[in-house]
């Protein structure tokens, strides 16, 4: 399927997955990278958090773009109302999949898209991803490949994290880190896309 559009559209991401699933829209888009610091973002729960730290980068890479329609994401999981954040250290890494390891999680990702009038829309999809019982070793293991250290939560479900995954209830996309769904029927509302 092609979509087309009169908007010049930039994803404001570093990440290489968000990248390539919003290439499966087959419109010309360009790649921006921001270099906000998320941690200045003060929010009452995790939802405003992802949300805010989704305008943040969105409005930097906008500010940059002024004649562009900006798409930016945040990801993050949430367990029991604690943000697990990319872990920094190997003990970190290690504590995130032991806290996760037999539990359910919530994979939150935030969306914001910002025209060149200015106009801000957003939008947070949820999905829950539940966990088996993951063996120590097997944790260390992927701890050790490096692999999470890129990753909210300290693992990636289209990685060697699926080991892990019991089974999500919601869309897969949005644990890889855009709900493209959801961003599809948006812009498709918003009419800055059409078929």
């Amino acid at each position: 399927m092609k979509f087309n559009t009169t908007h010049k559209f930039v994803l404001a991401s570093a990440s290489p997955r968000r990248k390539e699933l919003f290439g499966l829209l087959h419109i010309p888009f360009e790649v921006l990278t921001s270099d906000v610091e998320e941690t200045s973002v003060k929010a009452q729960n995790v939802q405003q958090y992802v949300t805010e730290v989704a305008l943040l980068k969105t409005r930097d890479i906008a500010g940059k773009c002024p004649d562009k329609t900006v798409v930016g994401a945040d990801t993050i999981v949430v367990y029991e109302d604690c943000l697990l954040h990319k872990p920094v250290s190997f003990e970190e890494a290690v504590q995130h999949l032991q806290t996760l390891s037999g539990n359910t999680h919530t994979v939150m990702t935030a969306v914001a898209i910002i025209t060149p009038d200015g106009k801000e829309s957003t939008f947070v999809e949820e999905t829950k991803v539940v966990f088996k019982h993951v063996p120590q070793p097997l944790i260390e293991a992927y701890v050790a490949s490096g692999d999470p250290f890129d990753k909210a939560g300290g693992y990636g479900i289209q990685t060697d994290g699926v080991f892990f995954v019991d089974r999500i209830e919601g869309d897969y996309n949005n644990v890889v880190g855009l709900p493209l769904a959801s961003l599809v029927e948006r812009l498709l509302s918003l009419r800055y896309i059409s078929i």
